[in-house]
């Protein structure tokens, strides 16, 4: 995998850049869609490609290793064959599913043992586990194990959190580098920053992940129940000392606002399951603003989703008749949404981009955040 960054805003630190692995380029910044198990839920791989434009999506070690299981993906020849999506792929660890299911899993130095959720079985994942489940799913990009703490953790939790996601980070680059890939193609590991709200704990963290010379950087632990504007604090910190060349991922956020802030303070890769989640609840994301499909204003609306045409593929759709959809409980409704949200957030992050390149993405950004941050 290599990086090259492209153009950097000269009034923030957005940047625009191209990351190049074995199954194609990927503009960023960028949104990836989140297929946890292998799909991304309720739409087609052939409306990812042609109308979303996603160029890499997001899948997940812990599930997929439950279900359907390493032997059958390697049987398969690795997730890109198993369920066709021929684009890049990066897997997260599992460590944040596992770390949230608190009362079924528990700590130790080896590493952590949880129940399924499925059935109730036991398992162990070790940092050496998770790299060899990883290598079997094939993934371009694969996360290192690491343990999330919530954002309201106290410090000295904190930071014995952060103690052993480095401890166990030094075993995943030695697997790493002790294993081959499996499908003739090179595989990237990202290592995690961490440290909760505590600005020492995450300079130490920046610092230690910054020394793995790793081929691109992960910052996790946020957006897990911290104020927003601690978020985005924690992200300028790490941002200072996590290197200029090569990618920077911010885990599991967020809101378009969310997206428009980090990418303004230098991150260039982002993945949420809010696009898909909430718009199979009828929210909708538009280029004005946030609206509830479900309420009784748009019952008899027929215009657009979004009237500007900037996010969504089939203008033909008004809100009274995807909000006919929700009512009526049809499954066309979710799948709808979730195109919609989806080809919207390409579409912001896109944009985002040929505002870096033409130089005008902080007064761009600017009004932009007002928009899609406001309720309709």
């Amino acid at each position: 995998m290599t990086f090259l960054l492209q153009k950097t805003d000269k009034n923030s630190k957005a940047r625009a850049g191209l990351i190049s692995t074995a199954h194609g380029d990927i503009q960023t910044p960028i949104f990836m869609p989140v297929g946890t198990a292998g799909t991304v839920k309720a739409v087609h791989f052939q409306e990812l490609k042609n109308d979303i434009k996603a160029q890499i999506i997001l899948s997940n070690t812990y599930h997929l290793y439950l279900r359907p299981g390493i032997d059958i993906l390697q049987k398969a020849g690795g997730l890109h064959k198993f369920n066709g999506w021929d684009k890049p792929i990066l897997t997260d660890s599992g460590g944040f599913q596992v770390f949230s299911l608190a009362e079924n899993r528990k700590l130790k130095e080896e590493g952590a043992i949880f129940h399924s959720h499925i059935d109730g079985s036991k398992h162990l994942f070790t940092p050496e586990k998770v790299i060899d489940i990883q290598r079997s799913i094939g993934a371009d990009i694969i996360m290192a194990f690491d343990e999330c703490p919530s954002g309201t953790a106290d410090y000295d939790y904190a930071k014995k959190s952060m103690e052993l996601t480095h401890r166990w980070l030094t075993r995943c680059v030695k697997r790493f580098e002790e294993t081959e890939q499996l499908y003739g193609y090179q595989q990237s590991l990202f290592p995690i920053v961490q440290g909760c709200v505590y600005t020492d704990l995450r300079r130490r963290s920046a610092e230690f992940i910054a020394s793995q010379n790793a081929d691109g950087n992960a910052i996790g632990g946020l957006a897990v129940g911290e104020p927003t504007e601690k978020m985005y604090e924690m992200i300028e910190i790490v941002n200072e000392i996590l290197p200029t060349d090569k990618p920077r991922y911010l885990m599991g956020v967020g809101t378009p606002q969310n997206i428009l802030e980090a990418i303004e303070r230098g991150v260039d890769m982002f993945d949420c399951v809010m696009p898909t989640r909430n718009g199979r609840n009828g929210m909708i994301f538009t280029s004005e603003g946030i609206i509830n499909l479900r309420n009784e204003k748009w019952k008899n609306d027929f215009s657009p989703l979004d009237e500007n045409g900037t996010s969504f593929v089939d203008y033909s759709y008004s809100k009274s008749y995807v909000r006919h959809l929700f009512h009526a409980k049809e499954l066309l409704a979710m799948q709808i949404a979730s195109i919609h949200n989806l080809a919207f957030y390409l579409n912001l992050v896109e944009q985002a981009r040929q505002h870096i390149i033409e130089g005008d993405f902080s007064a761009w950004k600017k009004t932009m955040t007002e928009k899609v941050s406001r309720r309709i």
